[in-house]
């Protein structure tokens, strides 16, 4: 104790230090970003065979001070982890306190820290025979000792001691083996949260595009999976990396291109420079793959690539910002995807892909802004959600709206050519516009970035029915006053056509121009053009002429839109849940577009299990499947069968539905121009199970034989307990996620709840409503950055009981949460609220 008191007392002699917390704090970033510059690390990890032992490591890291000081870095694991330490070639005390470790005082200049250390477990993403690494936010620390902040980047040399027979990557290209070790070049300067590498029993996948060699790591069993995906993968990687050298006018800027596709991986994609990770399911497609997958793919991988340039070459100064990376690789990722996809509408497009998940969180007492204040590191897995992934993007195409599409680009490249290998803010990025348009972006900015929620607009028809008075206003409904500028399109329906009106709603109310004229329109929809964002609330005649004639509206954006805002007024408790699913079973069979076909089977399932009450549902249920049915054999394509499909086989409820369901899934009974692979029999397996059928168990055993994938197989048997008929397991199967070791595959884990939680168990999931809760400042803790809304999602999702609404609020109210974490519950909560208000 007074050795440790000597030392804390040493190192603030030393120098004004910010003191270190928990976590890693703005300003203890700040302060060692403004004195440390020069910084590289060289770490070895030697990894051994088995999961169960300790990772030894060591490191060298080398940085020059602009002032003597005391020098504190991050390693969050304890004391005796660390085994050795010295400081310029010399031993040196150290104070572990809080996840940091504290030296008392290191000269200006150049200096050296040599640790040697047992490598922590939590992000290394350890099984069996491989592992991966996986940093972000702020994760690093758990792993080596460093400067864990984005503001801080470095070089990094990497060497590799592995098992026999493993594959290696990283980011830096391999330059050399020495026995048992592999030495990967130095990379370009990076943040620690994009530093990574993954070894393990991989095959490995080749091809040249445009001169450029690309690899692919997986773990892929089905050859004939693998032949049908691959050439596809590399195709889409080089494209998108072709129209972004061409966009930017800076070539690819981290010499090798490497992609590893992790099984149950926690998101959609990491960035890693030179070693982008992939969730496997969501890039190798089974032939069962519907449009919105193939689309989904392309898009990833565009979204990926894009970040080699956004975020990676220029890094958010802190995570504040970390919206900038990823709206700027999702608004990129549909301008590289849409050329690869001639047929579809990719204005359509853009609006089913954004809007409604953008809308999903706005609507509810759990909306964020866009850009948060963020005081430390160990809140910035909260900041990630569908506000910056789905809303932001809408929002930058506002940006490129004010400034032209030329201007934009031209902003963007000043933006990646001033900031290259270095840091930014949004502010920073917003200068550069304000220089080409002065005093309109950064007003629009704090409205929709720094502001949280959707403006609420509505249409004013003269009393006469005079065209010429038609308005748009629109109000705060937080009552803060606030007013979102836009430019919107809207559509005016009349018979055998439709007028696309453009107005600028800046204020309070605009005037929408059109030629005076005595016809009343049949429909007036703000948001037609699909440019506008907000509750559009619908007028009573636009209102009950989409109920009764939506499918009768010819161009598909606007149909489309129509299909959202009437979903939208159905959450506002304009549009009643019955009302809304007859118009979706008649409007579908006339669906021509497959996009909007499987946008809206979606909001039908939604609508079946959480908004109809359960008498309602049981009686609507047997024309549900004979709608469902009929579009599987009569959709034109296999992906547009395999949408029809899946809505069934989510919503069936009949024991004759089931006992078909049962023969697709034994091969019993084929469909015509659908195949099935092994992904498509276990979510079958699955579904079956949760109803009950009699073979339930059977089934399940059954599935689990006939599952080749050792990594599909170990999937399906941790989620089985969940599946169970027996109450006593499934809370067993619940109680078994305290344990942090039983929460490692996060997809596992949320696979489990939800099927704990589905709609048909909905007596007993009332149970795990509370403890799911109480888990939740853990998961948050513990867990990577979406598992705390993915696990309230799981758990409230498809709830729909007035208990269940009233144990999420005596939580809340009993309970002080950081208010990010609150936002999370609300959010995940919304629809729960909905539902009961409903009844």
């Amino acid at each position: 104790m007074f050795l440790w008191a000597a030392l804390l007392a040493a190192a603030s002699a030393f120098a004004a230090t910010v003191p270190p917390g928990p976590g890693i704090s703005e300003a203890l970033a700040n302060d060692r970003a403004a004195a440390i510059s020069n910084l590289r690390y060289r770490l070895t990890f030697r990894i051994p065979e088995k999961k169960t032992e300790p990772i030894h490591a060591s490191e060298v890291i080398r940085f020059s001070l602009r002032a003597p000081r005391a020098v504190v870095l991050d390693f969050d694991q304890p004391r005796d982890h660390v085994r050795r330490l010295r400081v310029n070639g010399k031993p040196a005390e150290f104070v572990a306190t809080e996840g940091h470790l504290i030296l008392p005082g290191a000269p200006a200049g150049e200096n050296e820290i040599a640790i040697e250390f047992i490598a922590g477990d939590e992000a290394l993403n350890r099984n069996d025979d491989f592992l991966y690494t996986l940093f972000v936010p702020a994760r690093a620390h758990l792993a080596f000792p460093c400067f864990d902040q984005p503001s801080l980047k470095a070089r990094f040399t990497l060497d590799l001691e592995v098992p026999p027979l493993w594959q290696l990557v990283a980011n830096g290209a391999e330059a050399g083996r020495h026995g048992a070790a592999v030495r990967f070049a130095e990379t370009p300067p990076l943040p620690t949260y994009l530093f990574a590498f993954a070894a393990g029993k991989f095959q490995v996948e080749t091809a040249v595009r445009n001169g450029r060699t690309f690899r692919m790591f997986h773990r892929e069993t089905d050859a004939a999976k693998v032949a049908r995906n691959r050439d596809a993968l590399f195709d889409l990687h080089a494209r998108a990396l072709a129209w972004l050298e061409d966009y930017t006018r800076i070539p690819y800027p981290w010499g090798k291109f490497d992609v590893i596709l992790i099984p149950s991986f926690q998101f959609g994609g990491m960035e890693h420079p030179g070693a982008i990770l992939y969730n496997a399911s969501a890039l190798m497609l089974d032939p069962s793959a519907t449009q919105n997958q193939l689309l989904n793919r392309a898009g990833t991988i565009s979204h990926e690539t894009a970040h080699m340039w956004f975020g990676d070459l220029v890094t958010m100064r802190w995570f504040n910002d970390v919206w900038m990376k990823e709206v700027m690789a999702n608004f990129m990722a549909a301008k590289i995807v849409n050329p690869s996809f001639p047929q579809i509408n990719h204005d359509l497009r853009f609006l089913l892909e954004h809007y409604p998940y953008a809308y999903g969180v706005d609507r509810t007492d759990g909306a964020n802004p866009i850009r948060q204040d963020l005081a430390n590191l160990n809140e910035a897995g909260s900041l990630y959600g569908n506000i910056i992934y789905d809303k932001a993007p809408i929002v930058m195409r506002q940006l490129e709206g004010i400034a032209g599409a030329e201007g934009f680009r031209a902003g963007l490249r000043e933006y990646l050519k001033q900031y290259s290998f270095g840091n930014a803010t949004w502010l920073d990025l917003v200068q550069i516009f304000e220089k080409r348009k002065p005093g309109e972006v950064a007003d629009w900015s704090r409205a929709w970035v720094e502001r949280r929620g959707r403006p609420e607009i509505r249409v004013q028809q003269g009393t006469n029915g005079m065209f010429s008075q038609l308005r748009l206003t629109q109000q705060d409904p937080l009552r803060r006053g606030l007013l979102w500028p836009q430019h919107l399109q809207v559509a005016i329906g009349f018979p055998g056509r439709i007028d696309q009106v453009p107005v600028s709603l800046s204020g309070a109310s605009a005037a929408v121009p059109a030629p005076a004229g005595p016809a009343r329109p049949l429909y007036v929809l703000p948001n037609g053009g699909g440019l506008g964002y907000g509750l559009f609330v619908l007028d009573d005649p636009t209102r009950r002429y989409l109920l009764a004639h939506l499918e009768d509206i010819p161009d598909a954006l606007t149909r489309g839109s129509a299909w959202v805002d009437i979903w939208e007024n159905l959450l506002a408790a304009r549009v009643t849940p019955g009302e809304f699913f007859d118009l979706a079973l008649r409007a579908l069979p006339h669906e021509t577009d497959e996009q909007i076909a499987e946008r809206v089977l979606q909001y039908l399932a939604h609508a079946f299990w959480q908004f109809l009450p359960p008498a309602e549902r049981a009686r609507r249920s047997p024309a549900l499947e004979s709608r469902l049915r009929a579009g599987i054999a009569r959709a034109a394509t296999s992906s547009a069968k395999s949408a029809w499909f899946t809505a069934f086989r989510d919503t069936v409820r009949s024991r004759e539905g089931a006992a078909w369901l049962e023969r697709v899934w034994r091969r019993d009974e084929k469909i015509a121009g659908l195949t099935f692979a092994e992904t498509d029999e276990i979510n079958m397996a699955m579904e079956l199970a949760v109803r009950d059928v009699p073979a339930s168990r059977e089934i399940l055993e059954a599935q689990l034989a006939r599952t080749r994938n050792p990594d599909r197989k170990a999937r399906l048997a941790f989620v089985i307990p969940a599946l169970s008929a027996d109450p006593g397991e499934r809370t067993r199967a619940f109680e078994r996620l305290h344990a942090l070791d039983n929460r490692r595959h996060e997809p596992w884990v949320l696979e489990s709840l939800r099927y704990l939680n589905h709609p048909l168990r909905q007596p007993q999931a009332l149970a795990f409503v509370r403890p799911a809760l109480e888990l939740l400042p853990e998961i948050q803790r513990t867990g990577d950055i979406f598992f705390p809304e993915r696990w309230m999602d799981a758990t409230l999702g498809r709830q729909r009981a007035p208990e269940a609404a009233q144990a999420v609020r005596d939580f809340l109210s009993r309970n002080q949460l950081p208010q990010r974490l609150n936002w999370v519950v609300l959010s995940s909560a919304d629809n729960l609220f909905r539902a009961v208000a409903m009844r």
